[in-house]
């Protein structure tokens, strides 16, 4: 499927001014504004342009309700956060790149805090965490009950107009990316509106230019977005040569203010929050339909929910279901809900006496100009960051309020790389392609057309259609003049045909992507992105496989492993690792000469003593990829189970040969993480009702730290460090080298700002100096109880505290009830005896 002619470069007036800056931000929601605010804290003496198209408030920051997820409860653990988002963005999200954003979110959430923003508490002045869709746990912070995005936005412009040297430029559409001879970034043309038609054109010369303008809702006739999410972003990008990845995941938002079948533009937002409190969706008979779709049922992933509306409303004849929030009462939905309250009420709506009307419409990008974890883009120069960027970690489906978390993660990663690359603008040189525009009228077509056939549901034929529509909007018979309007629709059409060109290829239903002629997934072609790129041949598309496993495991175990937390490629580097070492040369000699080939039998996996299981789904799939799935077993019990001796765990069905060939290295790894689930079992136990969690070290086996690390989760327990980079602990030997705690932890700040800092102390006269530099966690090491309960009354809550080493399970308790937030053992992964477990095969 060919794209229509695009434009690549707009036509417009020459600058008739420029201004000079070190970094130019283009877009002033919580992406843009967190870049430039971090750029001015690195870089003092550094010059940042916010360049933003209507006035600074404005954008779709503002208009998020539910809140930011980050990992503040005690109860919850990065870990969690990780695979409530690998599970929504179904197998195409970029694991390092989510491992980031739970893992730096808190730290980046507290700091937008410090600017100023002023979340929901309870009575005892601690946050107010709630749930939506996707989330296992209680993690979404709120403003104003459902004023999330308006408090923020607040908080961020109240800043950035704080700082001299932040400068803005308000009204202002971004046209072009200025490029140096050697294809760098050096600036960027715009316009600035309302100052007339020529002398509004002027140019910005930056060393770096960030990309944060929002998504491109706009594109289709009913959207959550504000008018100005044109694409902007993506379309300029596009034409400066640079990668867009995965433009065909466009999120639905399920639950949006039905206001008639011919409502168009923005339309009004009913939280996910409003479902994560309680509200319930059912159908014009009053019937539930979510209870059986999903374990989640109301607060499955967007996508899920999503797709079951479309279903009922085509069932029924429907053009829109209810939401039942009418229990709340009038009180809850005032504080709680205000904003959702009073936009229902002026629809004629009260909710909390009437059903609300909603449907699917456009919300979200998952999709965007692809960066890497620094939010770099494939054009040296040119950063993206927010919904306008693709930095892996929303997939084929973006986990409700990861949004705004990303924001403030990537935008805090860029503004550090851009503080120590240090970019010097070069020359820009002429574009060398001839500009051109579209016809302004065709926006409305554009958008009726691309609702019509690229929207929630998706065919070869309805693609084909639209593809047809916007090559005929392409043509026009007249001269398109420059100006705001021709702008925008140019850029409508370039996002428009990208998506639908995308959409066109990906012969598949994932995520946000329904093809109703393809309707399952299929991960042994598709398990990848779609890279693509505007040449002068027209768009160019590459698919880039996310790892090797498509195909290789089953899809059901595949999905578990990623709700585990795990991710599919490294495991199947274990079990390559393990194979390699176990069935080499000749292979498995003994079960070839014992066995006849072809030969069938059938084996129970047997517990040989009591304790935690942990391992099933791995040891199914290490059978299930060693004999190229023609083995195939049955669970009796699940991950997590207490069992006795003599229980089955599993039944394996298949040829006798595999059967034994896979036999040792799947119950070496299911022996192995069940002795470290058994283990941290008795540990939690030993602990319980004391408050203290039981936390593991990284003191783990070459290669199996992800699966160790499971196990522990499997038994009870919490984890810590993945690698030394997920934040900085001080230890002794780092004291010594630095001169002291307090020297050895501005020296950490002073390198890594953004990172949480641990410290760990041997001696209570070394905790207050730790303290007083700010630590986030402090590790008390060989501590004896009483210096522990008294590190704890020093402490006073201000850092976490972990009891680690000399610990026993006898002395558990009394460590536990000294008042330390975690007991680290490094004995759970390091030296955790096996779980005795064997296979039997039936004699029959």
């Amino acid at each position: 499927m060919s794209a229509p002619n695009l434009p690549r470069q707009l036509t417009a007036p020459p600058p008739g001014w420029t201004v000079s800056a070190e970094v130019v931000v283009v877009g002033s929601g919580i992406a843009g504004l967190t870049v430039a605010l971090r750029c001015a804290e690195l870089m003092p003496e550094a010059t940042v342009l916010v360049v933003t198209k209507d006035v600074l408030s404005a954008g779709s920051t503002r208009w998020a309700q539910g809140g930011i997820a980050a990992v503040l409860d005690p109860g919850d653990t990065p870990g969690e956060h990780l695979s409530d988002t690998l599970t929504a963005g179904v197998g195409l999200c970029d694991e390092e790149a989510t491992r980031i954003l739970v893992t730096e979110g808190p730290g980046a959430l507290r700091r937008l805090m410090e600017r100023g923003a002023r979340f929901d508490r309870d009575e005892r002045g601690e946050l107010q965490l709630t749930r939506e869709g996707g989330h296992r746990r209680d993690r979404i912070v709120h403003a104003g009950g459902d004023a999330t995005g308006a408090e923020v936005q607040r908080a961020l412009v109240e800043a950035a107009r704080a700082v001299p040297r932040i400068q803005i430029i308000e009204h202002a559409l971004v046209l072009d990316l200025l490029k140096d001879a050697g294809g760098a970034a050096c600036g960027i043309t715009l316009h600035v509106m309302g100052e007339g038609t020529r002398d509004g054109v002027g140019a910005v010369r930056a060393g770096a230019v960030v990309l944060a303008t929002g998504g491109m809702g706009q594109v289709y006739a009913a959207t959550t977005n504000p008018a100005v999410s044109t694409g902007d972003g993506v379309a300029l990008a596009l034409r400066a040569g640079a990668v867009v990845r995965d433009l065909e995941f466009v999120q639905f938002h399920p639950t949006v203010l039905w206001l008639g079948p011919d409502a168009v533009g923005r339309q009004p937002l009913i939280s996910e929050a409003v479902r994560g409190e309680g509200a319930v969706l059912v159908d014009g008979a009053g019937e539930r339909f979510m209870t059986g779709v999903h374990e989640l049922a109301d607060l499955a992933p967007r996508d899920v929910v999503a797709k079951a509306i479309t279903r009922r409303m085509h069932e029924t004849g429907a053009d829109h279901v209810y939401l039942d929030g009418r229990h709340f009462g009038a009180a809850k939905w005032r504080t709680r809900f205000p904003t959702i309250y009073e936009v229902c009420r002026a629809h004629g709506i009260d909710p909390a006496e009437d059903l609300i009307p909603v449907a699917p419409a456009a919300h979200y990008a998952s999709g965007g100009v692809r960066t890497d974890l620094r939010g770099r883009t494939t054009v040296p120069g040119l950063y993206a960051c927010g919904e306008v960027a693709c930095t892996g970690v929303h997939g084929a489906n973006r986990l409700a309020s990861n949004s705004l978390l990303e924001g403030l993660v990537f935008a805090e990663r860029i503004a550090a790389d851009l503080a120590a690359v240090r970019h010097e603008p070069g020359e820009p040189v002429p574009a060398g392609v001839a500009p051109s525009l579209v016809d302004p009228r065709t926006r409305a077509r554009v958008q009726a057309h691309m609702s019509r056939g690229a929207g929630m549901v998706r065919s070869r034929q309805s693609l084909a259609e639209v593809h047809t529509a916007l090559a005929g909007a392409r043509w026009t018979p007249v001269k398109v003049e420059p100006h705001t309007e021709s702008w925008e629709a140019s850029n409508l059409l370039t996002v428009a045909s990208v998506l639908v060109a995308a959409a066109g290829v990906r012969e598949e239903s994932r995520g946000s992507h329904w093809r109703d002629d393809f309707r399952e997934r299929d991960d042994a072609r598709w398990r990848g992105h779609i890279d693509i790129s505007l040449g002068e041949n027209g768009l160019t598309m590459e698919f880039t496989p996310r790892s090797a496993v498509g195909g290789v495991l089953p899809e059901r175990l595949e999905q578990e492993l990623v709700e585990a937390g795990l991710d599919p490629a490294g495991v199947l580097a274990v079990y390559d690792a393990a194979l390699k070492e176990d069935v080499w040369a000749a292979g498995d000699v003994t079960s070839a000469a014992t066995i006849p080939a072809g030969a069938v039998a059938t084996a129970d996996v047997v517990a040989r003593a009591p304790g935690v299981v942990a391992g099933l789904a791995l040891a199914e799939g290490l059978i299930a990829y060693s004999s190229q799935g023609r083995l195939t077993a049955e669970r009796h019990v699940k991950d997590g189970e207490h069992v006795e001796r003599g229980d089955v765990l599993m039944t394996v069905t298949g040829p006798a040969r595999e059967l034994l060939t896979a036999e040792r290295t799947a119950l070496n790894l299911l022996t192995h993480l069940s002795g470290i689930a058994t283990l941290t079992g008795r540990w939690v136990a030993a602990v319980s009702g004391t408050g203290a969690r039981v936390r593991d070290s990284r003191k783990t086996h070459a290669g199996l730290r992800a699966l160790e690390k499971y196990a522990v989760r499997a038994g009870g327990g919490v984890n810590h460090r993945m690698s030394l980079s997920d934040a900085a602990l001080i230890k002794d030997n780092h004291v010594v080298a630095a001169g002291g705690v307090a020297e050895a932890f501005r020296a950490v700040r002073a390198a890594y700002p953004d990172l949480p800092v641990e410290v760990e102390v041997d001696r209570l006269d070394q905790l207050e100096a730790a303290l007083a530099e700010g630590a986030d966690e402090v590790l008390l090491d060989n501590f004896p109880v009483a210096d522990m309960a008294r590190a704890v009354q020093i402490n006073k809550g201000r850092a976490r505290l972990e009891a680690s080493g000399g610990l026993t399970l006898e002395s558990a308790r009394a460590v536990a009830e000294t008042g330390v937030d975690f007991i680290a053992v490094g004995a759970l992964t390091h030296s955790a005896p096996a779980l005795d477990i064997a296979l039997d095969l039936r004699s029959d």
